[in-house]
């Protein structure tokens, strides 16, 4: 079996990252192997999903507070974002709508940038 648990970052330890903990056959003697858990709430044990609602905004604080980003307007969906569908093939519109967020001028909001 396995288990999804959670590793508390060094440099950020608000940041826990999903891992998932596979026991192995108690004669191997090894052991349970942890790997990157991208399941996300799905598989906590009791977790309420509220699909309308959207995602947990879990590193909001933490990205703003690098302050290289910044939140705009966005823009409205097109037809082509649906590939031009239309009546009952149109997906309905998502409710829990948040600001989009950009880095700043002068600034670049990459894994790269962050390595």
């Amino acid at each position: 079996g396995s288990r999804k648990i959670y590793i508390r970052g060094d440099i950020h330890p608000d940041i826990c990252v999903p891992m998932r903990e596979i026991s192995l056959h108690p004669t191997s003697g090894e052991p349970p192997v942890v790997v990157y858990d991208s399941s996300g709430p799905y598989t906590i044990e009791g977790a309420e999903i509220r699909i309308e609602q959207g995602l947990p905004s879990l590193r909001r604080d933490w990205v703003l507070a690098r302050g290289d980003v910044e939140a705009y307007k966005g823009r409205h969906v097109r037809p082509e974002d649906n590939g031009f569908a239309s009546g009952e093939r149109l997906t309905p519109e998502f409710p829990a709508l948040r600001q989009p967020m950009r880095a700043k001028d002068g600034s670049a909001v990459t894994q790269l940038s962050y390595a």
